[in-house]
């Protein structure tokens, strides 16, 4: 009669921190027939090591420009590069995001002549961030969630950073532009006296004429008073949170400067190309390319089919991402990703 024998291979998607760096597959012994007490069965698994082919270090040749695998490179989808925009555009990113395989921050990057990427950091409790306005005797010193550390407003003391945020004054002045310094603190080298050292993170100019792209109920300003005008000011800089839903308002949140710009929100009624391959917190919600793209059309950019060029680019590369979780999911409904019976005759 022949002998039915199960053999169950397991490729782990994890080593421990002490396993060098294989591939490990665990061969578990053949089925112990009803009418046989071996003490081989008893012994542990064996474990079978496989060479890797090729250098461990090796990396997939990528494009400097869109840092994405040569073979998905996104410059040459492109029908209009470094389209020159009128509205500058500021991305505030994410520290996750920078490395993302789908980030739509990169196509802004390759196609827009005037912007700049700035990554942020989740913030730390004993950092503070110091704005101040040139010229205007407004210099501030807030900490996380607009913890009031120190102010002075042309020469007068201010209790608090609400009494800013709410000030018409300070209003107008932020509005001609501001400085940003974040410093934070981290411990010294071995040798230094202390244990910690304060230094600059970030140093952001804002310019004048900014407005920030995000969906809050504080001065909001809506697409149709962008496309009119905003009391006689005029938007000459966006900026833009980039990373997923939770990450965007962790950052407006640790950040309590944002709040002293008009905040602009797009109600256009659209669905995200996004919504296939990444999850949208609900309907409505952009990338940040798809948002970069409705507002500089909403602040009268132009020709339209050049921003549209940006979504043809986007669109494709979320075609891949869907293609390749298809092929993913096909091969994780293989047989021979499950238990593989070998019948002997």
């Amino acid at each position: 009669m022949a002998e039915r024998v199960l053999i169950r291979i397991r490729i782990p998607t994890r080593n421990p921190p002490w396993a060098p760096h294989h591939v490990t597959i665990l061969r578990c012994s053949p089925l112990r027939p009803a009418f046989h007490s071996h003490s081989w069965w008893r012994r542990p698994p064996e474990t079978l090591k496989m060479a890797v082919t090729g250098s461990s270090n090796s990396k997939r040749p990528t494009c400097p420009s869109c840092t994405r695998p040569i073979l998905l490179c996104l410059c040459a989808k492109l029908r209009y590069p470094s389209f020159e925009n009128k509205v500058s555009v500021t991305i505030l990113q994410h520290s996750l995001e920078t490395k993302h395989p789908i980030n739509s921050a990169r196509i802004a990057k390759i196609g827009l002549k005037n912007v700049d990427v700035l990554t942020v950091y989740d913030v730390q409790f004993d950092a503070r961030f110091v704005i101040s306005i040139p010229g205007s005797g407004l210099s501030m010193s807030i900490g996380k969630g607009g913890k009031f550390m120190d102010c002075q407003w042309m020469g007068e003391k201010v209790t608090s950073f609400h009494e800013i945020v709410a000030s018409p004054a300070a209003e107008v002045a932020m509005r001609e532009g501001f400085m940003v310094r974040k410093f934070n603190k981290r411990k010294k080298l071995c040798g230094s006296e202390g244990n910690v050292e304060e230094y600059l993170e970030f140093e952001l100019k804002v310019p004048a004429g900014s407005v920030l792209l995000y969906p809050s109920d504080e001065s909001v300003v809506s697409v149709d008073e962008l496309r009119g005008g905003m009391n006689n000011f005029e938007v000459k800089n966006l900026i833009v949170l980039d990373g997923t839903w939770s990450k965007a308002k962790k950052v407006y949140k640790e950040n309590p400067w944002l709040k002293l710009l008009p905040h602009l929100k797009l109600d256009l009624g659209k669905s995200s190309l996004f919504s296939d391959v990444r999850r949208q917190p609900k309907a409505g919600c952009l990338s940040t390319i798809e948002s970069i793209v409705y507002a500089l059309k909403a602040a009268g950019e132009e020709p339209e089919e050049r921003l549209d060029g940006l979504l043809e680019v986007f669109s494709s590369m979320v075609a891949e991402q869907r293609r390749f979780k298809a092929e993913k999911l096909g091969r994780a409904s293989s047989p021979l990703s499950a238990e593989t019976s070998v019948v002997d005759s």
